[in-house]
């Protein structure tokens, strides 16, 4: 679920609200169309917050091996990630318990689940992919909205063109 979450930055609710039939293993594709939303102490699955964020997201090949070996460990449970304990899809904010857990009994300093989010944004950014491809895999309404949001990360990029260019410039002058 975690190594899902760092390849692809989908929201907590998307997230736990996966089935398996929103996964095409042939395409290496995840299906986003609904989220788990907490109203009133009670799941209920939505559409998610926005048209954009309705969406069709490439992962790694290495996503979907991890993908099919999970679902291997309980074949006949529609969700992508059921819960241990309920067989159920997980509250979302067990995913944020869990992820703690995991931080704190590795002895790592403490991060928001919804910081995964952003590592993805800001690691995608950072090793070339173009900032409309990480908005739209991000489900954002406009790249000017992920650009704002992931400055210091294309700042970055900024600085490494520049030195290129600099570079290039000194060979050909």
């Amino acid at each position: 679920m975690f190594y899902l979450e760092l390849t692809t930055g989908l929201r907590k609710g998307e997230l736990v609200a996966l089935l398996w039939d929103d996964l095409d293993t042939e395409q290496r594709i995840i299906s986003v169309s609904k989220q788990a939303a907490v109203r009133d102490g009670k799941i209920t699955i939505t559409r998610p917050k926005t048209e954009t964020s309705i969406r069709k997201i490439s992962v790694p090949q290495e996503a979907v091996d991890l993908l099919v070996q999970e679902h291997e460990k309980h074949p006949d449970n529609p969700y992508m990630f059921p819960s241990p304990k309920t067989g159920e899809m997980y509250h979302p904010d067990s995913v944020v318990n869990i992820h703690k857990k995991i931080l704190k009994d590795a002895g790592l300093e403490h991060i928001r689940f919804h910081d995964l989010r952003h590592t993805f944004a800001t690691t995608a950014l950072q090793n070339g992919v173009d900032v409309k491809t990480v908005s739209s895999m991000l489900g954002h309404y406009d790249a000017g909205f992920t650009l704002r949001t992931y400055t210091h990360a294309t700042r970055q990029a900024q600085d490494e063109a520049a030195e290129k260019m600099g570079e290039f410039m000194a060979q050909v002058m």
